[in-house]
């Protein structure tokens, strides 16, 4: 796992969308995992001006999103396919029909999360995973005791996700209560990860992810196992890891050779 700490968000995003880039260059066609929420969202409006102004083109990418509430429409403002349409693909040359969220209104959810599963095993699996990180330590909407080897399937959110995700809602009402996910173990599963943190409000539950015991109850501290992640914070994330000194060293050791 390499630990790369910058000053503040704007770096922290910026850093993030070097590493897309540089990997759409290598490979055109490249698979991206996706996440939706704030901390994303400067990774995408970078990558939005990397687009116009350092003609970086998406138009064989192909991308699959971590999740989606269960419930809402595709055109809902707060479903996670509006959001990604709003936030990046309608701001790039992506084709649509090579985009791939999770349907909110499947009907035979059983058979529509592992036509998914399917449907990213069709292309080779995920190259390339963007992560954030819940205030209780889920990635995707995988809640503290989840299975580390799930896949993609519909869960019950739990009562701090709801509470994190009413601020984009008119009231905690309003937030959906389901939401399917690609499981922890579809996660794993691609070739590299990247995770984002930002603010003092994560900088608990990222020191427990990165430092402590591998645990179904941070389901993000699974990522301790996979052989090429890439944790990307702003200081105030990192200020409560223990090692922090340490990855800075690495990093500035790195950027010598």
């Amino acid at each position: 796992m390499e630990v790369i700490i910058k000053k503040n968000y704007d770096e922290m995003s910026k850093e993030a969308a070097k590493v897309v880039k540089k990997r759409i260059l290598k490979k055109l066609n490249l698979v991206l995992g996706l996440a939706t929420g704030s901390t994303p969202l400067g990774l995408y409006q970078e990558l939005v001006r990397m687009h116009k102004e350092e003609d970086l083109s998406f138009k064989k990418v192909k991308t699959f999103n971590l999740d989606e509430y269960y419930g809402l429409d595709p055109d809902h403002p707060q479903s996670y396919r509006y959001f990604m349409n709003a936030n990046l693909f309608s701001q790039i040359d992506i084709d649509l029909a090579n985009t791939h969220v999770p349907d909110g209104l499947a009907k035979d959810i059983g058979k529509y999360c592992l036509e998914y599963e399917e449907e990213i095993e069709k292309y080779g699996g995920i190259d390339l995973q963007v992560l954030g990180i819940g205030s209780d330590g889920h990635i995707g909407f995988n809640e503290p005791g989840s299975s580390l080897g799930s896949r993609t399937r519909i869960k019950t959110l739990n009562e701090q996700t709801v509470a994190d995700n009413s601020r984009f809602f008119k009231n905690i009402d309003e937030v959906p209560k389901y939401a399917i996910t690609m499981g922890v173990g579809t996660i794993i599963d691609a070739k590299e990860i990247i995770l984002l943190a930002s603010g003092k409000n994560k900088s608990r539950v990222v020191a427990q992810a990165i430092e402590g015991p591998v645990t179904s109850q941070i389901t993000a501290s699974m990522l301790q196992v996979h052989p090429k992640v890439m944790v990307i914070l702003d200081e105030d994330a990192a200020s409560l890891l223990k090692k922090r000194d340490y990855y800075k060293f690495v990093v500035e050791s790195v950027e010598k050779f």
